[in-house]
């Protein structure tokens, strides 16, 4: 009685293969819930592809990789000095209150030795090297993404206090390669560190395609580049791996008949149909899409007008068709309406279920040869 993702390890692995020679020097990022695979999992495969460092989003993801990959490991998330770093053991500060008794800096006891942080204001650097030690840090730089970084002006500030640190490079994180080609925007960066005379080593890059990293490492060989790569490492084989959810009930139903939490009629003759996968696991949240077209502008109308009728789409799949909410899904199960033109699966069956990896958890993962009943 699961939401279960079914993984056919060999192909998945195949394409992490492919990875390393699309992506030299390759540090696999694993954030968040792990690209739907969790963290502690892909922190093994990581270290099974013979990465020297693995990149996390947030310093309380520290703990849950350590353990699992023995290199390097490079936090994402700039620090930031309101977070208390440098105040006590491993930068955890000292809090008062009913707040967290950890700042987000806490490395949860993770050698510094290991952990590679990221700046990417002036500030910040300035209060790691105030503080005690030598720090590993990468200085993110502001690019066209806008989210976080230094600006160009501010390099020669940078390099003043770059000795009181262990500089491990500077970071680039660039838009999705659908925003247009990046490799001019980085030229212009390694042409700002020429006229400020300042070495550019190694250069730690986001989003850049292996066309791109493949030109530029060939006209910068003094420059070291490594690729931080996530979803085109993790996920872009979506063949690879597939949900299923359980069928765990299932119910005739005819038209008018009330049901669920809130006594909804029933739409029409069928079956109300009970399967795993409910709010906890992330079933019918949704991220924000860009919408870049007419047609696409359409068809998200049309089903914001269904939604607001009291008909939502639900992500599972019940023949070759997905099917309908019968109301909002539960914490742990879904109910979905199916009419009488359409056989109802037998309980114990699994559904097909289309989710967005990035912000799903499933009750269970299987590693296997080959993923069963692949569509």
């Amino acid at each position: 009685m699961a939401l279960t993702l079914y993984v056919d390890t060999e192909r998945w692995r195949a394409h992490h293969a492919a990875s390393l020679v699309a992506y030299p020097r390759i540090v696999p990022v694993a954030k968040g819930n792990g690209y739907g695979f969790g963290l502690a999992r892909l922190a093994r495969e990581a270290a099974r592809l013979g990465a020297d460092t693995l990149a996390v989003g947030t310093y309380h993801e520290l703990a849950s990789v350590a353990d699992e990959f023995p290199g390097d490991l490079l936090v994402l998330t700039p620090v930031r000095a309101f977070h208390g770093v440098g105040d006590g053991p491993q930068g955890a500060a000292r809090t008062s209150g009913p707040g967290p008794s950890r700042s987000a800096t806490d490395t949860d006891g993770v050698p510094e030795a290991r952990i590679i942080q990221t700046v990417s204001r002036l500030a910040d650097l300035q209060v790691l090297v105030d503080g005690p030690g030598e720090p590993r840090v990468v200085v993110e730089l502001l690019t066209s993404m806008k989210r976080h970084g230094i600006p160009a002006d501010d390099l020669p500030m940078v390099a003043k206090l770059l000795d009181g640190v262990r500089c491990e490079g500077w970071a680039l994180h660039l838009p999705l390669p659908v925003a247009g080609a990046h490799r001019q925007e980085v030229e212009s960066w390694i042409e700002r560190f020429r006229e400020a005379d300042l070495p550019l080593d190694r250069l730690w890059v986001s989003h850049l395609t292996p066309q791109e990293l493949a030109e530029l490492t060939a006209a910068h060989p003094a420059t070291e580049f490594r690729p931080r790569v996530g979803t085109k490492l993790w996920l872009a084989d979506r063949d690879a791996f597939h949900a299923k959810a359980h069928v765990l009930d299932v119910h005739p139903v005819r038209r008018g008949e009330r049901f669920g939490y809130r006594q909804r009629k029933v739409p029409g003759n069928g079956h109300l149909v009970v399967v795993s996968g409910g709010t906890a696991h992330g079933i019918a949240v949704e991220a924000p899409s860009h919408v870049g077209d007419l047609r696409t502008r359409a068809k998200t109308l049309a089903l914001s007008g269904l939604e607001a009728a009291g008909r939502a789409l639900s992500p599972f799949t019940i023949e070759d068709h997905r099917r309908w909410f019968a109301e909002p899904p539960h914490m742990q199960v879904s109910v979905l309406f199916l009419p009488s033109s359409v056989r109802p699966p037998e309980v114990g069956a699994e559904l097909h279920v289309n989710v967005g990896m990035t912000f799903t958890t499933f009750d269970r993962i299987v590693m296997d040869e080959a993923v069963p009943g692949t569509p």
